[in-house]
């Protein structure tokens, strides 16, 4: 093979890269570490894609191009799958006309996470085929793979990576892929498309046929292998459990999964068979533990304690030993911390000094929680401040009722906090409400990405803008305003007559990233010279 199709790729880019191979109609997401470099990749290269005001509009948009023949990738990490999951339950009732991929990056250990899910279960939920891949090259064949599968059965197929998997490299050998034939086109097919009682009890009963059909087609996939030659010991293990039980036990037998649901259960009956002793190696939750035993195969998972948490060839080789004595704890190292310089230390600064009750929400400000500020109280997920907020206002007395604010971000805000704003306003709480918007331009936590709030694409070319004070006076707040967070006595005299007003505010706190800066005059003086 021409070397130029051989490339050290991490699996976000590798799946770009097959994406752009099977020449996908549109990638489409929201970014969340660590599944953002997908689709800037895929742009990258050549390949259409876009980010979308959150997971859930993503994949609905997703879902429209696949109903119009059309290839169409979606990418988000987890906790984005949650946001994402209405629609998701519903297109694998109605199923897709051309072919729909779904990139879910999971977070065990939670390096970047509010809380360490397992998307496994939505697969068996939603009734999704999943496939997992064990390295990057595995994440380029699968994803083509799952195109075909999506393809063949008209149905979603959910892509599971995990943090290592996306960011660790190796090389991938790129393939002639099959060129697509035919152009989008639409055919009216209501009865399939509109889920109505009427239309979707036939539509589940389609859906579960369909996942019979998979699972028998899974039981004799080449997809999923049997490396090692016989041995007293085997493993069952997919994703990137695979490559840490393969070195943490080289002699034993090992049921690689490509497809890990539907599961091959009467293969994993007959690999058990074959071995004197069978432990399934699994990340997170221990689904293919649970499946296992409910079909009555003979299997040892881990123990509790390693549910948490990445696991390791160190790790492995303990739950193979039943070992379950206390892991050693790494010396933490320095938390992370507000950027020197960054307009949120102002903010948080003063709510602090004030004993404002703060619902907060999720991106880098949320490191207002940490010393030196401990300004934040709550963050459950993106968009709950205002929600929250509300909810502290609503039932506070009154002398704390009066310092609740909700602070959120400006991507965060247009991801999930503009229906928190429609609560406001319908639902106002007796003391009025504080909703602090920390407008810095940019998606800045997971990169330095653009949101309809900036005005710019994913590719930063121009684009309509959502004006957010202008969305809040169209609302009916009765005051808007904005500040600079970098005059401190300005926004806090606006802070605090806000608070003693007893009406519902929104305040808006904009300036810069100091990291986005840079890129913000690169693309003013390209502007400027065109």
């Amino acid at each position: 093979m021409d070397n130029s199709n051989r490339l050290l790729l991490n699996g976000n880019e590798a799946v770009a890269h097959a994406a752009l191979d099977a020449q996908v109609h549109l990638g489409t997401g929201y970014p969340g570490t660590p599944s953002t470099e997908i689709l800037e990749t895929l742009s990258a290269i050549g390949g259409k894609a876009q980010w979308a005001p959150n997971e859930k509009v993503a994949i609905e948009v997703a879902i429209g191009v696949a109903f119009g023949n059309g290839r169409a990738l979606a990418t988000m990490k987890h906790v984005g799958l949650n946001v994402a999951a209405d629609p998701l339950f519903t297109a694998t009732h109605t199923g897709v006309t051309g072919a729909l991929v779904i990139v879910v990056a999971d977070d065990p250990g939670m390096a970047s996470s509010q809380n360490e899910q397992d998307s496994r279960r939505y697969a068996v939920a939603a009734g999704a085929p999943m496939l997992e891949p064990s390295d990057s090259q595995e994440a380029y064949d699968y994803f083509l793979s799952a195109l075909e599968i999506s393809h063949r059965w008209s149905t979603p197929v959910l892509l599971r990576l995990t943090t290592r998997i996306c960011h660790s490299k190796s090389i991938v050998e790129r393939h002639d892929v099959k060129p697509v034939t035919g152009d989008p086109y639409f055919e009216h097919d209501r009865p399939a498309r509109v889920m109505v009682p009427a239309h979707a009890r036939p539509a589940h009963r389609r859906l579960r046929k369909r996942l019979l059909e998979l699972q028998a087609w899974n039981e004799s996939s080449d997809l999923n292998t049997i490396l090692g030659a016989d041995s007293d010991l085997g493993i069952i293990a997919a994703g990137v459990s695979v490559a840490h039980a393969l070195e943490a036990a080289p002699g034993a037998r090992l049921f690689k999964l490509a497809m890990s649901y539907p599961f091959p259960i009467e293969r994993m009956r007959a690999f058990a068979a074959s071995v004197k002793r069978c432990v399934v190696i699994e990340e997170g939750d221990p689904v293919l533990v649970d499946a296992c035993r409910a079909a009555g195969i003979d299997v040892t998972g881990k123990a509790e304690m390693y549910r948490f948490g990445e696991l390791n060839v160190g790790r492995v080789k303990r739950i193979l030993a039943g070992d379950t004595s206390d892991e050693f704890v790494p010396p933490r190292g320095k938390p992370p911390q507000l950027c020197p310089g960054c307009p949120h230390r102002t903010a948080f600064d003063i709510l602090g000094r004030h004993d404002c009750i703060v619902a907060g929400d999720i991106g880098c400000y949320t490191l207002g929680v940490l010393p030196p500020f401990s300004a934040m109280d709550t963050c459950v997920c993106m968009g709950a401040a205002v929600g929250v907020g509300l909810g502290l206002r609503h039932v506070l007395p009154p002398v704390q009722a009066k310092k609740v604010v909700s602070v959120i971000g400006d991507s965060t805000f247009v991801h999930g906090g503009i229906t928190g704003l429609v609560e406001m306003v319908y639902n106002p709480p007796e003391t009025g409400h504080v909703l602090l918007i920390l407008d810095n331009s940019t998606t800045a936590m997971t990169g330095l990405q653009e949101h309809p709030g900036t005005g710019r694409t994913l590719d930063h070319r121009e684009t309509g803008r959502v004006v957010f004070e202008d969305l809040a006076r169209s609302l009916g707040v009765p005051r808007v305003s904005v500040v600079d967070p970098r005059k401190p006595e300005e926004f806090e005299k606006e802070l605090l007559d806000c608070l003693e007003s007893g009406e519902l505010c929104v305040l808006i706190a904009r300036s810069p990233c100091i990291l986005a800066a840079k890129l913000m005059r690169k693309l003013e003086k390209e502007k400027a010279g065109e």
